[in-house]
């Protein structure tokens, strides 16, 4: 069995949707998956780390799957504040004081943001390709020509022409970067379809595009995560244990992991998986599971 059963947690803002398994009494796991993904990502670390006790959870980010705002006049943010302030609040539902987390893209962006703000909250930390959290203020700053060019599906969700080709061709287009940011991975096609359903969230084009037009400050956050944000634009240190997985074949290219060592001040170690892309712990489950297994010991 994958995960062995599913649940709601409520917050604040979201009724959020997730899957568990393992003992109910073992050492909680947060799994957090990014875009265009889901939970399914998961599939084959969730049991991996069962069997070694853990209770492991997945919720749903804003805007995937089954997870949905409590209020229609809540806006329908993607900024990074607001998905950590959604991971604490869904521990505080579950009654969670400290787990392990464990993400990447999105979801390593909330567990890194977390645990540079509240590390008493993290007991540790897996996060794929450093230190993953946004430098707004220096969103505008141009990179190397060869690596802008991944980057079209950004600046596409920068306009109107964009936010239409997601909400019309959101499994096509979203296929296409599973396909892309993972070239190494013969599977990626195949496995698709099963995490398509939770691209169909009513919240998701809402949430996508104000994440990628908020990342480059063109549209204004929620007021309710200022605070943080203003926090966040100090790029805080990360003192708790963490384990930092670097992908080797990634489609998405941008500088090596190892080049964020600065921003880790606590115990840390750096694992490279070779011929591995973005999509860490589905195409590379056991080596994720280990690591998240080294932070319970």
């Amino acid at each position: 069995m994958i995960f062995s059963s599913a649940g709601r947690a409520v917050t604040s803002t979201l009724d959020i949707a997730y899957e568990r398994s393992g003992p109910p009494d073992g050492p909680p796991v947060i799994l957090l998956h990014g875009f265009p993904y889901d939970v399914r990502a998961f599939d084959e670390v969730a049991p991996r780390l069962a069997a070694r006790g853990a209770l492991v959870l997945a919720p749903y980010l804003r805007g995937f799957g089954a997870t949905s705002f409590r209020e229609e006049s809540a806006m329908r943010s993607g900024q990074q504040a607001a998905l950590a302030h959604d991971l604490v609040e869904f521990m505080d539902a579950l009654q969670i004081d400290s787990a392990v987390l464990a993400g990447y893209d999105w979801g390593g962006r909330a567990a890194c943001v977390t645990a540079a703000l509240q590390p008493e909250r993290v007991r540790g930390l897996v996060t794929v390709d450093g230190y993953n959290v946004q430098d707004i203020a220096a969103a505008d700053e141009p990179t190397r020509p060869d690596w802008e060019q991944y980057f079209w599906y950004q600046f596409y969700f920068h306009s109107e022409r964009g936010r239409r080709g997601l909400e019309q061709n959101r499994e096509e287009l979203c296929s296409l970067l599973w396909r892309s940011w993972s070239p190494k991975w013969e599977g990626a096609g195949a496995a698709f379809p099963a995490s398509a359903p939770s691209l169909h969230n009513p919240d998701f084009v809402d949430v996508v595009i104000h994440s990628y037009r908020h990342r480059y400050g063109l549209a204004e956050g929620d007021p309710r995560y200022q605070r943080t944000e203003e926090l966040i634009a100090k790029q805080p240190s990360i003192t708790v244990p963490t384990v930092v997985l670097e992908t080797g074949a990634d489609g998405l290219p941008g500088p090596s992991a190892a080049g964020d060592r600065e921003y880790f001040t606590g115990p840390y170690e750096h694992r490279l998986l070779r011929d591995i892309g973005h999509n860490a712990p589905q195409e590379a489950p056991e080596e994720f599971a280990d690591a998240v297994a080294a932070l319970l010991r």
